[in-house]
């Protein structure tokens, strides 16, 4: 993974875990989040598969969450961890077209499976034993991310590049689509 990912990453998946949390105690949290993070860093590599992308996005900077936070009604909210120290400046580096592949991803298990593959033709890093909890998760897996992987619910931010990811991962299904 390029590092120069990696607090988009830790962003994107932060916002995702708070826009859909786990329920359940602190295994169900963790657990969460660890789809979270793996569907995150799938998305990122996709959307920047080079050190160059990567370079531009840090340039660029990747859009922030106020978009999404519109979209899930999260908009004007405080900060989910009132120990936050930073006033959500974290919310800066989260990318709006990750947090939506991640999405996509984590709401549909071939489109995932799509993906991972992506990786590994591309040469990127990423096996698809690294992905386990995203491709094959199991029962303790679906109840912690209940929210996180519903389609209906996570709907309004995968729908928001699914288009892009789709054309991103098959060309030609994209134009079919």
């Amino acid at each position: 993974m390029h590092t120069d990912l990696s607090p988009v990453i830790a962003a994107t998946a932060q916002w995702l875990t708070g826009a859909y949390p786990a329920s359940g105690g602190a295994l169900a949290r963790a657990l969460c989040e660890a789809q979270a993070r793996q569907a995150v860093t799938v998305a990122a590599r996709l959307r920047y598969p080079t050190p160059m992308d990567a370079a531009l996005m840090g340039v660029a900077g990747p859009g922030g969450s106020a978009r999404l936070d519109w979209i899930t009604g999260a908009d004007g909210t405080a900060a989910a961890d009132p120990d936050e120290d930073d006033g959500g400046a974290w919310r800066t580096w989260v990318d709006e077209v990750v947090a939506s592949w991640a999405a996509c991803l984590l709401t549909d298990p071939e489109l995932a499976v799509l993906a991972a593959a992506a990786l590994d033709e591309g040469r990127t890093a990423g096996t698809p034993a690294e992905f386990r909890r995203l491709l094959a998760p199991d029962e303790h897996d679906r109840r912690a991310a209940a929210l996180l992987r519903h389609p209906d619910l996570a709907a309004p931010v995968a729908e928001l590049h699914h288009a892009q990811l789709v054309a991103r991962l098959d060309p030609g299904r994209a134009l079919v689509a």
